[in-house]
């Protein structure tokens, strides 16, 4: 499978300007071969905009912005994962992301579990997901967002659920560039599978984006990775990669899980 991922300066408060953009990266992706997008965190809104602007721009799992990206994606021909404010059947707003297949249908909503510091914690409600893993074009996907996967149970659980490809849009700012250069490529190798991170570069207010979206592989190589401008990576999955990773050293073999009850 070919992926993309698209790192990009945020549009805050400007959900018509991001799905034009949206719309303009698909094609793009589409036209390179790629059957998957992969957007950062809050892409559709920004993310360091305020608790009340992000209640006013909250929408629900089926709300337009889904219709209006279903229908990017069903007429690019590409599958599309992009985070948003979601606006729960609660009321609560959830920091989510949302995948839609490249037929326009929504296939998984993920809801962050871990948030970050006052800044996501005066925004959003923390989700309590069950961790989906779902089959896109025979892969194995699961989702995580941002601070999430700064906890290696998180992806452990995912890897050990099956997922292949675990993607994890982003909003990762300086000085912790060093999740983008370390963390990261460690979780792909400690579990066998594939992350990808996408990020914004620029600056949001206050906050300066570190960039550094990548592809991460089981081998702990990455096979793409950006700088810190703006930009449209696409690159290829090798499930021959996955196999080999697990021929030396297999994690999930040598485990020793009775050992580790105390995590919990």
């Amino acid at each position: 499978m070919r992926i993309a991922l698209y790192q990009c300066s945020p549009l805050p408060l400007d959900i018509s300007g991001n799905l034009t953009r949206l719309e303009q990266q698909a094609q793009a992706a589409a036209e390179q071969g790629a059957q998957l997008l992969i957007c950062p965190e809050m892409f559709l809104t920004g993310y360091n905009i305020g608790a009340q602007a992000v209640s006013e721009l909250a929408q629900t799992q089926d709300g337009p912005a889904a219709s209006r990206i279903a229908a990017i994606a069903q007429a690019s021909g590409i599958a599309i994962l992009y985070g948003y404010p979601e606006r729960g059947p609660d009321q609560q707003v959830y920091n989510a992301v949302q995948l839609i297949d490249s037929q326009g249908t929504r296939l998984c909503n993920y809801r962050k579990t871990h948030l970050f510091s006052e800044l996501d914690r005066s925004m959003f409600a923390a989700g309590e997901d069950h961790y989906p893993v779902v089959e896109l074009n025979g892969w194995r996907l699961g989702m995580l967002i941002c601070y999430d996967v700064e906890f290696p149970e998180n992806t452990r659980r995912l890897a050990l659920a099956g997922a292949e490809l675990i993607l994890v849009p982003t909003a990762n700012m300086l000085p912790y560039d060093f999740v983008c250069e370390v963390t990261v490529r460690a979780r792909a190798f400690e579990n066998h599978c594939y992350v990808v991170y996408a990020n914004y570069c620029g600056s949001e207010g206050e906050i300066r984006y570190g960039g550094l979206s990548s592809l991460c592989a089981p081998d702990g190589s990455r096979p793409l990775l950006a700088g810190q401008d703006e930009g449209l990576l696409v690159g290829t999955l090798d499930k021959a990669l996955l196999a080999q990773a697990r021929t030396v050293n297999d994690y999930f073999v040598d485990r020793r899980p009775g050992l580790y009850t105390s995590l919990t």
